[in-house]
């Protein structure tokens, strides 16, 4: 008779996460991940094959939970700038290892998917995934210098992070960009 099952790949992977915000990637290992869900190390390998897989799981995982975030707070950039911007905040480690994992790409995708739409509506269906990635840039650019500690000459970074939203926006709704290869207008023209 097999023996039992005593624990699932969702509790496995929900202690490599919290292990993960708590200790960073180094903190995150097939035996503290056991101890968290009460097993011995061997076992979690008939649900993980190994510590790089897990570390992918996680990755997906947190992009997944990403997507829920965008999804419920609401249909615009701005919204979607902010809940980034707090899902980061609350979910650091996580943030930064969701960008930094490759495998975790098909993920990925799908937390874009509400920024592609808002593009689209902002600029149009052509030009749609280039201002995503405009947007994407700054925002992870911006998050990741926050969570740094990089601004330190003063002022509020939450000021910076709206003036910043609003300018990208009225850019992107303004559509005063030109194509690749055109010269921009003067301004004033």
């Amino acid at each position: 008779m097999p023996t039992p099952d005593r624990t699932s790949l969702s509790e496995i992977v929900e202690a490599g996460r919290r292990l993960l915000e708590s200790g960073g990637p180094a903190g995150v290992t097939m035996s503290a991940v056991a101890t968290q869900v009460g097993v011995r190390a061997p076992s979690l390998y008939k649900r993980v094959r190994d510590r790089e897989a897990l570390v992918q799981l996680i990755a997906e995982a947190t992009a997944d939970d990403l997507t829920e975030r965008l999804a419920a707070s609401g249909h615009s950039i701005a919204d979607y700038a902010r809940a980034f911007r707090a899902f980061a905040h609350e979910r650091p480690e996580g943030f930064r290892l969701m960008f930094s994992t490759a495998g975790a790409t098909d993920a990925t995708r799908r937390a874009a998917a509400p920024i592609l739409e808002a593009s689209r509506e902002l600029v149009g269906s052509e030009r749609a995934l280039d201002a995503a990635r405009l947007f994407t840039a700054w925002a992870t650019g911006f998050v990741s210098m926050e969570l740094a500690g990089g601004f330190r000459m003063g002022g509020d970074v939450d000021e910076a992070f709206e003036f910043a939203l609003a300018t990208i926006q009225a850019g992107l709704e303004g559509q005063s960009v030109g194509r690749p290869g055109q010269d921009l207008p003067a301004q004033g023209s």
